[in-house]
């Protein structure tokens, strides 16, 4: 039997002598790496730009954007049109100081007279008499005194004498001073009476018109009664009384000037001056009685009418002014935001004037040029971090 030959045995290659093939493995391995760390920053660096966007864009809503505007100086207020009260430089009413019957009447209303003109003329017969009567007292008075002071006289010649003492001589010249007084008396009651009786002829106290006449012949007048029995008026410069408001009572001067209009008398202001001032303010009304003069040298304005007047000059300084969209109403009061430098919101308390529709008038809470923010929020608080809008950094008014 033949016997088969041995198979080799396999045998592993032969290894690699040292330091064949390092350097490669290295570089494919740095390069791998390198591909590794390129891709993961490749993905990693849209994703930080994205959150820095996002934080960019959070932080740019977290600050609102608002629109300011800066007050505005309004226009000057005019001097208003005032109710005015129309009367005579001079009025009074004619009273009479002594009784008796309106004996006649010289002067109806709208006649024009003189002063001292005999207006009335009374008939008072009881004055009369009580005159008649008080010359009587004066001359009994007059008899008595006379023979009173040649009585004296006698005594005084013959004084030191053994017949007449010093008591005596100073009874009678006692005696002669008292007739002498009593003389006095009576003749002062004539004068008292006979002026009373020129009381009864009534004349006018200047010249003027008469606007009032209340008796007729044969009316009763009893003196001192206070009825009125003519009013006599001038009219040729007239006073004008008006009720400036408080507001304006500030620079009114003697002579100021002022114009009037006259209710039915269309057409050029009559001219007019201050003459005086209350100089105190009515408690009831808190304003000021202020009296005009106007001439009124042909008669053509009535005395009684009614009018309207308006001072010159008489302006206040003109007052900041806001759009109303800039106001906050809050439960403590009108508000408003006001963006300082740094960029923060400070709540102004404000004082409105008067109303113009679209703007109002501020009298308080801000200050020419400050930046005050148009249609604020309801949320706005005091503190708060705005950004202006562009379009308005420039300060554009209302």
């Amino acid at each position: 039997m033949s016997q088969r030959a041995p198979t080799p045995a396999t045998t592993p290659p032969p290894a690699p002598p040292p330091g064949a093939g390092g350097p490669r493995t290295v570089r494919w391995l740095l390069l791998a790496a390198a591909v590794v760390v390129l891709a993961a920053a490749a993905g990693a660096i849209p994703r930080w730009s994205a959150r820095s966007a996002v934080a960019a864009a959070t932080r740019e809503l977290a600050v609102p954007t608002v629109e300011v505007t800066s007050p505005m100086p309004g226009k000057p207020p005019v001097a208003p049109l005032l109710p005015a009260e129309v009367r005579p430089l001079l009025e009074a009413s004619i009273l009479a100081r002594a009784s008796g019957y309106v004996k006649r009447w010289t002067t109806d209303i709208g006649g024009q007279v003189e002063a001292g003109a005999l207006l009335a003329e009374l008939e008072s017969p009881e004055l009369e008499q009580e005159l008649a009567r008080s010359r009587q007292d004066v001359a009994q008075a007059e008899a008595v005194s006379t023979l009173s002071s040649s009585t004296a006289q006698r005594y005084q010649e013959l004084a030191g004498t053994p017949g007449i003492s010093d008591q005596e001589l100073a009874e009678k010249q006692g005696d002669r001073a008292a007739k002498a007084a009593a003389l006095d008396g009576a003749r002062a009651n004539v004068r008292r009476l006979e002026q009373l009786q020129a009381f009864t002829r009534i004349r006018a106290p200047f010249a003027g018109t008469v606007t009032v006449r209340s008796v007729d012949v044969g009316d009763l007048v009893v003196g001192g009664s206070g009825r009125e029995l003519f009013r006599l008026a001038q009219s040729g410069t007239l006073r004008v009384s008006i009720r400036v408001p408080q507001a304006w009572t500030g620079g009114i001067t003697v002579g100021q000037p002022a114009e009037v209009l006259i209710r039915g008398k269309p057409g050029k202001p009559l001219q007019a001056t201050v003459a005086r001032t209350a100089g105190a303010m009515s408690p009831e009304s808190r304003t000021l009685l202020v009296e005009l003069t106007l001439t009124n040298p042909g008669g053509e304005i009535l005395a009684g009418s009614f009018a309207e007047a308006r001072l010159l000059g008489a302006q206040r300084p003109a007052q900041l002014t806001l759009p109303g969209n800039t106001l906050l109403f809050r439960a403590e009061g009108l508000r408003v935001g006001v963006v300082g430098k740094d960029g923060k919101v400070g709540l102004r308390a404000v004082t409105l004037g008067r109303d113009f529709g679209r703007t109002v008038e501020v009298l308080s809470g801000v200050a020419a040029g400050e930046a005050v923010i148009l249609n604020p929020s309801d949320g706005l608080v005091e503190g708060a971090t705005v950004r202006v809008a562009a379009a308005r950094e420039e300060g554009a008014g209302p």
